[in-house]
């Protein structure tokens, strides 16, 4: 019988205290929706303030339409619904039931005014009140919503977060906004120097842009541990920076050995100059472009593998139009160096003009695979994904060469005819062969690094004309013929522009890395590692 009792008892309260405790914080949460309607643009932070400590999930999308301006008040009793505009009329909907309450003329309805003062309060409540989402995603918008726009009021929720937060990445995050809106609060000034010395380990521009803010108000017993934390971090970045300019320096360096280890080749076996060079990397350029017009209109789902197909192409295509140039026209002017430039540059002339003919003067859409797109972080570093695989592939291409000169047969020959032309012929090597062979080669690897610079530069008829001349300023500081010379002069030559450009501008930085190698030249007039044989040495 007791038992029986019990159990009426607590059935009672479940059907009726709850429900009633329900819809009293339902009125409590429409009584603070509807005081947004009446509350002047000063107060709206504390009216704010209020919904997000009221904890119900109602409040988010509430927020989120006050953010938006989509929060309307009626007039005749000052009710306050979510609205979307519908012509002359507003679709209305319960801000606490979420039902539909169908539409209403626009006139009878007032605006909730917002600011920038109100929109950053929306966000850092919306910030705490998303803290603790089983989204990582969301969690993490939530803290980088706190760090944009700090509030004390919001150090409680991002405390309780902290407390149960697992994931690395978005703790470190949470420890930064901790110390950041410590700085603005009325805590002890201990937990303000602790929160400096998190802000100063963390670093980052973020930490510098923080303290600096926040020296300008701090208590004058905490300016000194702003300033030390200020200066460590400023020599940190300093230092990521240097960093961060060796990146990008041995990035154009790559570039500028794709660009260059073709004519490398053509220039020290042949003595050719070659100026339609650029031309090739030009062409393997649109070879790619070719194949991912291919690969999008007929095969969509091959398109990472674009690439991959557009690179032998690439080099069988460029390297044809090699065989062709050497066969039809080099051939007959050995020996004859002006000559050669000026029947190379005419060619390359040609070329381009073919080109803009057949593809037009504009620039041509190639796009990144997937494994090519985005970049991550590496401590202070940003690393984009197709910089690296460049980089990359330049040196997997330097390898291969590598291996093709030293292992192989025609390698045996091409230094052969490097070291001594006559000799070579005289002990059976057909040198117009060799010859032909490795202008083939040449041009055929300026078209794979077409390939690699459609990747980071704009797919158009000039796109040679930017590399030509750096290409010969490698191949020159290198030393003539020498891949080891070639692969230190591109990576040198690109991270002493990229040192230089900060301070002279891209310019006056190409011009002064060109007078150090016109005075590093007349020193030593071979390059870096010169070449050695009896003819090189006569």
């Amino acid at each position: 019988m007791h038992r029986i009792l019990q159990t009426v008892l607590v059935a009672l309260f479940l059907f009726t205290v709850i429900p009633v405790a329900g819809l009293r914080a339902e009125e409590g949460l429409r009584e603070l929706v509807n005081a947004l309607g009446t509350a002047k643009l000063s107060d709206m932070d504390e009216h704010i303030g209020a919904l997000a400590k009221n904890g119900d999930p109602k409040v988010l999308a509430i927020l989120e339409a006050l953010g938006e301006g989509d929060l309307y008040a009626r007039r005749a009793d000052g009710q306050v619904f979510l609205t979307e505009e519908s012509g002359s009329a507003l679709t209305l909907t319960d801000p606490v039931s979420g039902e539909s309450a169908g539409e209403a003329p626009k006139v009878a309805f007032q605006k909730i005014k917002v600011n920038n003062s109100v929109r950053r309060a929306v966000r850092t409540a919306l910030g705490s009140l998303t803290l603790l989402s089983p989204d990582r995603n969301a969690r993490l918008k939530a803290v980088q919503s706190v760090l944009q726009s700090p509030s004390a009021e919001a150090l409680g929720a991002i405390e309780n977060a902290l407390g149960s937060e697992k994931d690395a990445a978005v703790r470190a995050l949470l420890e930064q906004a901790r110390a950041t809106t410590l700085l603005i609060s009325d805590r002890p000034v201990e937990e303000k120097k602790k929160a400096i010395q998190t802000l100063k380990e963390s670093g980052g521009r973020d930490a510098l842009s923080i303290l600096s803010a926040a020296i300008v108000s701090a208590d004058e017993s905490l300016k000194p541990d702003i300033e030390a934390a200020l200066a460590s971090i400023e020599q940190t970045q300093a230092l990521w920076a240097a960093g961060q300019n060796v990146w990008y320096g041995l990035s154009l360096g790559s570039v500028l050995l794709l660009a260059a280890i073709g004519l490398a080749i053509t220039f020290g076996v042949m003595g050719i100059i070659n100026m339609a060079h650029g031309e090739m990397v030009m062409l393997g350029a649109y070879t790619t472009f070719l194949v991912q017009e291919v690969v999008r209109n007929s095969f969509p789902a091959l398109f990472d593998w674009s690439l991959a197909i557009a690179l032998p192409l690439a080099f069988l295509v460029t390297g044809a139009v090699g065989l062709v140039i050497e066969r039809g026209v080099i051939r007959f002017l050995y020996g004859r160096p002006l000559e050669t430039l000026l029947a190379t540059w005419g060619i390359s002339l040609i070329l381009q003009q073919a080109v803009r003919t057949i593809f037009g003067p504009t620039n041509r859409e190639v796009g990144n695979p997937s494994w090519m797109s985005g970049a991550f972080e590496l401590g202070g570093l940003t690393v984009t994904w197709n910089r690296l695989w460049i980089i990359v592939f330049a040196l997997a291409v330097f390898a291969a060469l590598l291996f093709l000169l030293k292992k192989t047969p025609m390698g045996l020959q091409m230094r052969a005819v490097t070291q001594n032309r006559r000799m070579a012929s005289s002990m059976g090597i057909r040198t117009p062969l060799v010859d032909a062979l490795t202008f083939a080669l040449g041009s055929g690897i300026a078209g794979m690094a077409g390939v690699a610079l459609s990747q980071i530069d704009n797919v158009s008829p000039n796109l040679g004309q930017g590399y030509i001349i750096d290409s010969f300023m490698v191949v020159v500081f290198g030393g003539v013929g020498n891949l080891w010379g070639t692969l230190v002069g591109a990576f040198t030559l690109g991270i002493l522009n990229k040192f230089i450009e900060p301070y002279a501008g891209a310019v006056l930085g190409k011009i002064l890395v060109l007078v150090l190698i016109i005075l590093f030249i007349q020193k030593r007039p071979r390059g870096l590692f010169a070449l050695k044989g009896r003819a090189v040495e006569a």
